[in-house]
């Protein structure tokens, strides 16, 4: 039985880069998602797009948590920087 998206556990997003050739260990943290890795302009590449997914998914009045994988991709592609 599927559960109701009211009932549905926490989701947690997660941002992997790289591509980090300089020795830096870069983490950032928040309470829905994590950016670990990349060079540094990957690495904030990452943490914007973060941010900016939350931004919409607030606009929508959705948590995480609440979107199909399908529509969360659509929003990650639309938040990503050029």
């Amino acid at each position: 039985m599927r559960q109701k998206n009211s009932e549905k556990k926490p989701a947690h997003l997660l941002g992997i880069g790289l591509d980090n050739e300089d020795g830096h260990k870069r983490i950032t943290k928040a309470e829905e998602f994590s950016v670990v890795g990349g060079s540094e302009e990957t690495h904030e590449r990452l943490t914007e797009t973060a941010l900016k997914t939350f931004e919409e998914l607030k606009t929508r009045g959705k948590k995480l948590n609440q979107v199909e994988p399908k529509e969360l991709s659509e929003i990650i592609e639309k938040s990503t920087p050029e």
